[in-house]
């Protein structure tokens, strides 16, 4: 199948199955099979992320890792103790940071830092988040940089959800990133391997449809549009921002994604980041609970704390989703109409890193350089 195909179609399949997907998810919801869950609590860890560029050798940097879980438990467990005193339902989802394990990579090449950094799937960091899940009995959601064996050379970012048997169900790669290889970038490979099920993957579970959203990738609606009309009514959002008394680009998207989606945003900030040389507060603050109805319920200021936490009320989510009105965007939702706009127009083309059917593994300047062409075609193209 060429590319030209395999992207109408994927765009297809998203015009049409996810409204197919949208309506069943609603018809079961009439006939009971979508049982509404009791209110619980959500709360976005807001933790500091420590960076592993300093640790001399990869079984150091893993160690290092390792241990940062073991100490986030406690911090996790102390949080859900004060929150189910203070405000009385228990806690059953609790969100991570961004790349709390690493932080970013900054210069260091592709393949030293997956190397170093990108945690293997079925690795010993995720048998530790799964162990964790399970003494906790919560669903925790989290971010981390990761390994595939089908793309040698590469790492993703990721997303990750540990339901409280410990098992991940879960696992988004980040789509959009400007300094990192995403699955964009090996797309029709990609596709081939996972399906849409694993690019857009939804997790149903007893405390709802569960989907994430990484970093930046909050400013883009077609990323949470596209996770909503799957099912998704919570995002847990994994990010390192800058933190501000003023609307940041990110808080306004937060308030967006959850508004238009009609979801809940559960959305970490780190609490700075170690090791570095950059100064520790540059990205902390303004972790935050955000209600489907774009509603800021609560908001964290800057240090470690667990002070955003909310009630998550899925029976009036669900509720509101269901009722004929004109504040139900998702069920008004036409998709048809913007399917062969975007299957034609991507102003950043897929598979940039396979070449002769070869993944290359890019040097580090490689994605600003596609980004400086992009806005060079967009130009001569009578775009921008």
């Amino acid at each position: 199948m060429d590319l030209d195909r395999r992207q109408i179609m994927a765009a297809a399949i998203c015009a049409t199955a996810s409204t197919e997907a949208l309506a069943a998810t609603q018809q079961n919801g009439k006939s009971g099979n979508m049982t509404d869950t009791k209110t619980y609590a959500a709360v976005a860890m807001q933790l500091t992320a420590r960076s592993i560029e300093k640790t001399p050798n990869k079984a150091v940097a893993r160690k290092q890792m390792l241990n940062m879980i073991g100490e986030m438990e406690n911090k996790i467990r102390s949080a859900a103790i004060f929150i189910q005193q203070y405000a009385g339902n228990p806690v059953k989802l609790a969100v991570l940071p961004e790349y709390l394990l690493t932080s970013y990579p900054g210069r260091i090449s592709i393949p030293d830092f997956a190397d170093k950094a990108a945690l293997e799937v079925d690795g010993p960091e995720y048998e530790a988040f799964g162990a964790m899940a399970q003494r906790l009995k919560m669903f925790i959601a989290g971010n981390a940089y990761e390994a595939d064996k089908n793309f040698p050379g590469l790492y993703f970012q990721a997303c990750f959800i540990v339901a409280p048997s410990g098992d991940v169900i879960l696992r988004y790669r980040r789509l959009n990133s400007m300094f990192a290889p995403t699955p964009h970038d090996v797309w029709s490979k990609y596709l081939d391997i996972y399906g849409l099920d694993g690019v857009f993957p939804v997790a149903k579970t007893e405390i709802g449809n569960l989907a994430t959203i990484a970093s930046e990738e909050i400013l883009y609606p077609e990323i949470a549009r596209a996770l909503a009309l799957r099912g998704a009514e919570i995002f847990a959002h994994s990010s390192s921002e800058i933190g501000s008394p003023l609307d940041t680009p990110k808080d306004i998207g937060k308030r967006a994604r959850a508004q238009e989606n009609m979801a809940y945003v559960v959305s970490a900030n780190t609490a700075g980041i170690e090791d570095t040389t950059m100064p520790l507060a540059s990205a902390d603050g303004n972790s935050m609970v955000v209600d489907y109805k774009g509603r800021v319920m609560s908001e964290s200021n800057s240090g470690e704390t667990f002070t955003a936490f909310a009630d998550i009320n899925l029976g009036a989510l669900r509720a509101a989703r269901r009722k004929p009105a004109m504040t139900n965007f998702l069920a008004r939702q036409r998709l048809e109409l913007f399917a062969a706009i975007y299957a034609g127009n991507s102003p950043q083309k897929a598979d940039g890193l396979i070449q002769n059917n070869d993944i290359q593994t890019p040097d580090r300047d490689y994605f600003l350089r596609t980004q400086e062409e992009t806005i060079e075609r967009m130009i001569k193209e009578g775009l921008i």
